[in-house]
């Protein structure tokens, strides 16, 4: 979710420093670019960082991507505490196999920081309860997601995106996105899957 230590952060400058990598980056993936790293040294880097090379490329396991704004008590704007409900997202899909990319967002007010409705799976909170949205992308064809439900316990939320993303696994083609899904398949069809 983007939430690094300050002691995370001297690591990764240590390590940049003794491979002489002059430029990091922290990508809007989430993901620490270590920008002209010698290849021959990055299974010693990641070793270092306590990460490890990717396995089978292209697997599709878990959460592409999971993002979260700062939520409460951070950012006055926030109603809910988006830390929470990612690590509750991460918890219940890290470990599930999906037919393509899987990115979600979860924000903590109305302002959608971490833009959900772009996004396969958008979460964003309001003084009522949790706003899910579902289908949305930002690529090459964008779409703009529809929202599935509104006013929802972080329980049900987590029930509801299982069953989108159950949907989305039963129904999507190889390496589509949610979003292209829905767009082939059309909405009514998933809200009747899904009542």
């Amino acid at each position: 979710m983007g939430i690094v230590t300050p002691d995370q952060l001297e690591k990764m400058v240590r390590v940049a420093r003794k491979y002489k990598i002059e430029t990091l980056k922290i990508t809007t993936g989430q993901h620490l670019k270590m920008l002209g790293a010698d290849q021959e040294d990055i299974p010693m880097i990641m070793e270092e960082l306590g990460g490890s090379l990717p396995g089978t490329p292209h697997l599709k396991i878990g959460l592409r991507n999971l993002q979260a704004c700062v939520g409460s008590p951070f950012c006055s704007f926030a109603t809910a505490d988006t830390r929470e409900m990612g690590m509750l997202l991460q918890k219940a899909f890290v470990n599930r196999v999906f037919p393509g990319k899987v990115k979600v967002a979860v924000s903590g007010c109305i302002s959608n920081c971490c833009e959900g409705y772009v996004r396969d799976l958008g979460i964003f909170a309001k003084k009522s309860g949790w706003t899910l949205i579902f289908g949305g992308n930002a690529a090459g064809r964008p779409r703009i997601g529809d929202v599935i439900a509104d006013k929802l316990s972080a329980e049900q939320v987590i029930l509801l995106a299982e069953k989108c993303l159950g949907y989305y696994c039963d129904n999507a083609k190889k390496e589509e996105r949610a979003g292209h899904m829905v767009a082939r398949i059309g909405l009514d069809d998933l809200l009747q899957a899904i009542k």
